[in-house]
C-alpha cells in the first residue's frame, strides 16, 4: 500500500492523517480491484496491502523528499541507446521460452531480494542464525542467501543475488553485498550495485529493515528505503512456482500461437 516514492500530492508530508490515510486505502484498493491484468486476483493478495502501515507517504526516507535521486548523464546515454535499438532483429517476443522475462519463468522474482521489496504475497522472510553464517530465506521464488559472518572478503564470483558479507554493528545486522551478475537488473542497476542491507530489532515482534543502493553509473547520489517487518508465527511454505510452470509459460505460449492463427499477433 506504501508507494516507493512519494506522490507529488504529499510532496513535504512525511505522515498522513488518519482521515488520509483511510480515503486512500479506499481508493487504492478500489482501483486494484478494476484491474483484470494482475497476475492474481484480490482473494490472493495478503492483507496487510490493504493498509497504509504508518501512515508514511513513501518507503524511500533517504532523500527525504522521498523521491530517488536523478539518474546520470551516462545511464541516460545508456538508456538511449538501448531505446534505439529495441525491435531490430529479437523476433517475436512469445516466440519461445528463452524470450519471456525472468519473473515469468519462475527463475527470479525482484520481490525475493536483495533487496526486499513488498509484493501482493509472499513477503515472508526467516532468518536462520547459524555459527558463522546467516541465512535469508525469502518465501518469493523460495530464494535462499548464505551470508558469511567470519570477516572473509567478498569471492570473485558474480552471481545471481550478489556475494554477501554479514558483520554486526551493537544490535544491528549489517549484509554488505556486491558482485551481481546484473541479470536481475535492479531498476536500471546491474553488476555495479553495491548495496548495503540493515536489520535492527526495534521490539520483540518487530524490525527496522533498511537498504542503502549505491550506485554511481546509475544514480547521481545513494538513496535508502526502509521497511517496518513484523513478526508472524506462521510457515514458510514451499512457493511451487517453477521453470516451465503451464500457467506462466507453456500457457502462454499456446495463447500466443493461437492469437498468430487468429492473425491478431505478428
Amino acid at each position: 500500500m506504501t508507494p516507493l516514492e512519494r506522490p507529488p500530492q504529499w510532496a513535504g508530508k512525511e505522515v498522513l492523517t488518519q482521515e488520509e490515510a483511510n480515503a486512500y486505502e479506499k481508493q487504492t484498493i478500489g482501483r486494484r480491484d478494476e484491474n483484470d491484468a494482475v497476475t492474481a486476483g484480490p482473494d490472493w493478495w495478503e492483507l496487510e496491502n490493504n493498509v497504509l502501515k504508518n501512515r508514511r507517504t513513501s518507503l524511500l526516507v533517504d532523500p527525504s523528499n522521498g523521491r530517488i535521486p536523478a539518474t546520470t548523464a551516462e545511464y541516460q546515454a545508456r538508456q538511449q541507446a538501448a531505446a534505439s535499438g529495441r525491435g531490430r532483429g529479437r523476433g517475436n517476443a512469445y516466440e519461445g521460452p528463452e524470450a519471456l522475462s525472468l519473473q515469468d519463468r519462475c527463475i527470479a522474482w525482484p520481490a525475493a531480494g536483495p533487496p526486499y521489496q513488498p509484493t501482493v504475497y509472499n513477503n515472508n522472510v526467516q532468518i536462520v542464525q547459524s555459527p558463522g553464517y546467516i541465512l535469508l530465506l525469502s518465501e518469493m521464488i523460495h530464494t535462499a542467501r548464505v551470508v558469511r559472518m567470519d570477516g572473509s572478503p567478498h569471492g570473485p564470483m558474480r552471481r545471481w543475488y550478489g556475494d554477501s558479507r554479514g558483520r554486526w554493528e551493537g544490535d544491528t545486522l549489517v549484509v554488505d553485498t556486491v558482485n551481481f551478475n546484473g541479470r536481475l537488473n535492479f531498476r536500471g542497476s546491474g553488476e555495479t550495485l553495491h548495496l548495503v542491507e540493515r536489520f535492527t530489532r526495534t521490539g520483540p515482534d518487530t524490525m527496522d529493515y533498511r537498504y542503502t543502493i549505491d550506485d554511481p553509473s546509475v544514480w547521481t547520489a545513494l538513496w535508502t528505503v526502509r521497511l517496518d517487518m513484523t513478526r508472524i508465527d506462521g510457515l514458510v511454505y514451499e512457493f511451487a512456482c517453477h521453470e516451465g510452470n503451464e500457467i506462466s509459460v507453456i500457457g502462454t505460449l499456446r495463447g500466443a500461437r493461437l492469437a498468430e492463427k487468429e492473425g491478431s499477433v505478428r
